[in-house]
């Protein structure tokens, strides 16, 4: 089950889209499914959306969690350990050497520039990356409508978006959806 290839494989994939990624690992979120669904058919779809689901529910690190499930589909507990290793040590050891820099500069003008292009960057990817996996998951009218009555509410009110995820889940797990 552990093959090295694969493991080697998805960890190096994993390490370079972590360390690109802005916003963490949900911007490039459509470019892991790309790679794990659809080049390798390590997952289907359906279990890419479940693992998804389920690293979103649980606290703490969900998208560590979410690599190291799909390493373990993958490769066994080595692929999980591998894919965790990958999805948090390069960003860790850039993020430490670049604050250190940051702060060293922290008064130049060009500080000021990268912050004012970087947030609407990572909001972008993170809309990307929803809307990849609003189209992996949105296999039935039903699904469809209630992803755009989630996104309507969250656009449009106010609403605390946990009421949404309860009642989605709850409407899941009594079979309604």
């Amino acid at each position: 089950m552990s093959d090295p290839a694969a493991i080697g494989d998805l960890s190096g994939h994993l390490a370079l889209l972590s360390s690109i990624s802005f916003g963490g690992i949900p911007s490039v979120l459509p470019d892991i499914r790309n790679f794990v669904v659809t080049a390798h058919g390590w997952l289907t779809d359906r279990e890419f959306a479940n693992c998804f689901a389920v690293a979103q529910a649980i606290p703490g690190p969900n998208m560590i969690l979410m690599m190291s499930y799909i390493g373990w589909k993958v490769a066994g507990f080595p692929g999980a350990i591998a894919s965790a290793g990958a999805t948090f040590g390069p960003p860790c050891a850039m993020y430490f050497t670049g604050y250190r820099l940051w702060d060293r500069f922290r008064e130049a003008r060009w500080q000021r520039m990268v912050r004012a292009g970087i947030a609407p960057l990572t909001i972008g990817l993170v809309i990307a990356g929803g809307a990849v996996m609003a189209r992996t998951t949105d296999a039935s009218w039903q699904s469809v409508a209630v992803t755009a009555a989630a996104a309507a509410l969250l656009l449009g009110t106010r609403i605390n978006p946990l009421w949404i995820i309860a009642v989605a889940g709850i409407s899941g797990g009594l079979g309604i959806l």
